[in-house]
């Protein structure tokens, strides 16, 4: 059992290895849109003093204006010193905040040789807490997973490092978003099955099986994004990334890159399960022949299929709940929500994401019947 362990630990070194030296690499990366007008500016932590809402106005809901905070700052070349800073208020809610004296704030500093020229309070101060949320986190996964859960941890961080300055950057600089994001999504994959089994032949069947899931999946996002006539302009944030000075991107393909990103994920996920099943039987059930390892696979796959199709629903939806309560409000009719550009994007999200899922688990069951079943075949056994 012990030399099994250890075996087992030796092939996972040199995958740990390579996704460690990819993050390391892509930590070196300089980040090619860095901006001088940012040069003289601070962002530090700092605590509401007092404030004044004279001139804020109010109607109904929405508030507009500016608030007046005298701050104290808790960090940077000015820390402790007081000042005054403004928070401007624009009347919508999903960017509007107003401050309380005692209130830890997020904030920008302008300044010159001479000193502070303006104080911007962008938002309350979060980092804290999310700091400490991702070392709860972390140490929660380390405790329950142990060496698997540090592995976790560090495909999190070459995913996070991959999508922000590979994907994000090459999308920005004009490249083929469909290409780049199939780039992207494969060599992740490979990181990270390769984490999970090593580099050996169950890898190669997850891999394999998840790569054609995938490829798939993007090859039905171009094709039904553009018989749907569905334009990128749908993702949040797109106009103010045209009017930013972007307007030689695509958008659409960068829709259609996003469809396929979102479920490779789960696809790793349905993919890794199949093969450690199919693997499984194989190695309780030496001589299961190579029809019957996949029929297996196809089996294992089915099961999954009842809460994964369900998985993607959810996640999807979850994000426009408010959107449907107008709807539902409003009683606009079923037929007018189904039919309209920012439902029929989501149900492309969800019923491509599915179909790649349907497809992956019988890609997986081959590849691995297939491959971790050969050694047999090809000896009689």
């Amino acid at each position: 059992m012990l030399s099994k362990f250890l075996l087992k630990s030796k092939h996972q070194i040199l995958p740990t290895l390579f996704t460690l030296g990819l993050a390391i690499f892509l930590l070196l990366i300089p980040n090619p849109y860095h901006q001088a007008l940012y040069d003289q500016t601070e962002r530090v932590a700092a605590k509401v003093l007092s404030v004044e809402n004279s001139e804020i106005r109010q109607s109904g809901i929405i508030q507009t204006g500016e608030q007046t905070c005298i701050v104290m700052l808790q960090s940077g070349r000015f820390k402790g010193q007081q000042f005054e800073g403004t928070n401007l208020l624009m009347g919508k809610l999903e960017f509007d905040k107003i401050y309380v004296p005692g209130d830890k704030v997020f904030c920008v500093i302008d300044y010159d040789t001479t000193g502070i020229k303006h104080i911007n309070l962008i938002d309350h101060y979060r980092l804290n807490l999310e700091l400490v949320l991702v070392v709860i986190f972390g140490l929660t996964l380390v405790a329950f997973a142990g060496p698997v859960g540090v592995r976790a941890i560090l495909s999190f961080v070459v995913t996070v490092l991959m999508i922000w300055k590979i994907l994000i950057p090459s999308f920005l600089i004009g490249y083929n978003p469909i290409v780049i994001a199939l780039f992207v999504v494969i060599l992740l994959t490979i990181a990270i099955i390769s984490m999970v089994y090593g580099f050996d032949k169950k890898a190669l069947a997850a891999i394999l099986g998840s790569t054609l899931g995938t490829v798939l999946t993007a090859t039905l996002s171009v094709v039904f994004v553009n018989l749907f006539k569905i334009h990128g302009a749908v993702m949040s944030y797109s106009e103010s990334l045209l009017y930013s000075g972007y307007q030689h991107l695509h958008l659409t393909n960068i829709f259609i890159a996003s469809i396929f990103i979102a479920s490779s994920g789960a696809l790793m996920d349905v993919a890794v399960d199949i093969t450690s099943a199919v693997n499984e039987l194989i190695e309780k059930n030496p001589s299961l022949s190579r029809k019957e390892a996949i029929l297996s696979g196809m089996t294992v796959g089915r099961a999954i299929m009842g809460t994964m199709t369900t998985t993607l629903l959810l996640a999807y939806s979850g994000g426009y709940i408010a959107l449907l309560m107008v709807f539902m409000a409003q009683g606009t009719p079923i037929v007018n929500i189904l039919n309209l550009k920012y439902v029929s994007s989501e149900i492309l999200h969800t019923l491509i994401g599915s179909f790649g899922l349907i497809t992956v688990a019988p890609f997986t069951a081959l590849t691995s019947g297939f491959l971790l079943t050969s050694h047999r075949e090809d000896s009689g056994i």
